[in-house]
């Protein structure tokens, strides 16, 4: 009998233990580890601007009870108790919170800190979309965690629509030479493995330094003006302005000759449309697209 009854216990632990597999929630985050909840996340943490966004989206905005600063949208993200920034967290509110769910800016939040937080052994998502199609695949895999697949594959498609809208309206359209200026002091932009070069490229654009090695490159002004983009872009202040005015482009003047000069395709964005990869960089999407359209209309006839 004693034998039997064991059997059947471990009959029973075994069936609880298909039971909870089978109703595991496990998707892969952008560092390649797999992420695994056995109910849907409750209580989360948002340690970055477009995660906090990228929640919301996949439907799990009033579960999150703490995040960094600058996550302003949508408006009542406003409202979120603050854990710190990217730069320095507050771990002790974060353990405070009791957290079922971390969701992390890969690269930008403090290595040291995050060693700190795997101590907790609460599971983390780690963040960090590259391309147009990582957004929309980051708010399903949210949605996955959430248990809120429905309305996050809603947000995810009408992104993709969008997306897939411009693509066709300027698959055709004559290329223009576009220069992004990142920051003016020392002068920086980007290369071509970033969602701001494949919007630009969306918009039947040509981003000049897109071959240059290092993500963010410092370059000089001469190299600017050997190349003579026919526009020049760079973020306008959203939310994440600092103390120091973000990049002007009005040095540029100082040289009329040059083609964005001379046809006034000097272009300011707003920063979180253009840098947030989140839903709203359909957007950011639609503005740029709109600019390059208006440096087409003054090239000479």
């Amino acid at each position: 009998m004693a034998a039997n009854d064991m059997t059947f216990r471990l009959l029973v632990a075994l069936f609880f233990f298909v039971t909870t597999q089978a109703h595991a929630l496990t998707v892969t985050d952008d560092s390649g580890a797999a992420v695994t909840l056995n109910t849907p996340a409750q209580r989360i943490v948002s340690l970055a601007p477009h995660v906090t966004e990228l929640l919301y989206a996949a439907g799990g905005g009033d579960r999150i009870v703490g995040a960094v600063e600058y996550s302003d949208y949508p408006p009542q993200a406003k409202s979120i108790p603050r854990v710190g920034d990217n730069k320095s967290l507050d771990l002790e509110r974060i353990v405070a919170m009791k957290p079922d769910l971390i969701v992390v800016w890969r690269h930008g939040n403090a290595l040291r800190q995050l060693d700190r937080l795997r101590e907790l052994h609460v599971p983390m998502f780690f963040s960090e979309p590259h391309k147009l199609e990582d957004i929309p695949a980051t708010i399903d895999k949210l949605g996955v965690l959430l248990g809120t697949s429905n309305e996050a594959n809603t947000a995810s498609n009408a992104f993709r629509h969008d997306i897939d809208g411009l693509r066709a309206r300027y698959a055709d359209q004559p290329p223009v030479s576009v220069f992004y200026q990142v920051w003016d002091d020392p002068l920086m932009t980007l290369n071509g493995s970033n969602t701001v070069s494949e919007v630009i490229e969306l918009c039947g654009g040509r981003n000049v330094f897109a071959d240059l090695k290092p993500l963010v490159p410092t370059i000089s002004t001469e190299a600017v003006l050997a190349v003579d983009p026919e526009a020049i872009v760079t973020a306008t202040p959203g939310a994440t302005k600092s103390e120091r005015a973000l990049p002007s482009l009005e040095t540029w003047r100082k040289w009329p000759s040059m083609k964005a000069v001379e046809r006034g395709n000097l272009f300011g964005m707003d920063g979180d449309l253009i840098n947030r990869p989140t839903p709203r960089l359909a957007l950011g999407a639609k503005a740029l697209c709109k600019d390059l359209d208006a440096a087409r209309a003054r090239r000479p006839k």
